[in-house]
C-alpha cells in the first residue's frame, strides 16, 4: 500500500493501513476488475443477440439453434453476477457493511467469470460449428474449454493453493511492494 503525500508516493506497511481504508480499497479494487471483466461480457451478450436476427440464423440445425441460446444464457448469468455488486454496494451504501459486500462480490465476481467463461466456450463452439462443422468445432470448444479453464482457474488456484499463510494480507503486501517499486523504478 502507498500513500501520496504532497504529491510523494510514500509506502506504508499492511500494518500500517487501517482496517476501514483496506475495506474501502480492496473494494475499489474489485469493483475496477469487474468493470473490465463486464465490458466484455456486455460486448459478447450483444454479439450474440444479434445472430439470432439475421438470415442465415433462420436455417441453423437445431444444435447451432440449442447452442446459441444455451450461450446467451451464460452470457446473461455472468451479467447479472457481474452487475449484482454494484447494485448491493448501492442499496448497502453506508450501512457499515463493507466487509460483507466485498465478501460477496468476491463470490459473485468468480461465479461472473465462470459463467464468463462458459459463454466464450459456447461462442467458441458455436463460431466452429457454423465455420467448420463437426469434429473440428468440437476440437475448438475442448480447445477454448482447456484455454479458458487453465489461464482463468487452474493456474490461479494452484498458486493459490502454493500459500500456507493468509493469502489475502500477504499477496496485498507483495502487490504492494511491486506497484511501490515500478512507481520509483
Amino acid at each position: 500500500m502507498s500513500e501520496v503525500s504532497e504529491g510523494y508516493v510514500v509506502p506504508v506497511s499492511q500494518g500500517e493501513e487501517s482496517h476501514h481504508r483496506r475495506l474501502t480499497r480492496n473494494l475499489n479494487e474489485l469493483l475496477q476488475e469487474l468493470r473490465v471483466a463486464q465490458a466484455g461480457v456486455q460486448i459478447l451478450f450483444g454479439f450474440l443477440l444479434t445472430i439470432a436476427f439475421t438470415e442465415r440464423y433462420q436455417d441453423a440445425d437445431n444444435f447451432i439453434r440449442i447452442t446459441h441460446l444455451v450461450t446467451i444464457l451464460f452470457a446473461a448469468c455472468s451479467v447479472a453476477l457481474m452487475t449484482a455488486p454494484a447494485a448491493w454496494h448501492r442499496l448497502l451504501f453506508r450501512r457499515g457493511r463493507r466487509e460483507d459486500l466485498i465478501e460477496v462480490a468476491n463470490r459473485f465476481a468468480i461465479a461472473g467469470l465462470v459463467f464468463l467463461a462458459l459463454a466464450m466456450i459456447g461462442t467458441v463452439l458455436l463460431l466452429g460449428e457454423v465455420i467448420l462443422g463437426g469434429w473440428l468445432a468440437v476440437a475448438l470448444g475442448v480447445f477454448a474449454t482447456l484455454l479458458f479453464g487453465t489461464l482463468w482457474f487452474a493456474l490461479p488456484l494452484r498458486e493459490r493453493g502454493r500459500n500456507s499463510f493468509d493469502e489475502e494480507d500477504e499477496d496485498d503486501d507483495e502487490e504492494d511492494e511491486d506497484e511501490t517499486a515500478d512507481r520509483q523504478g
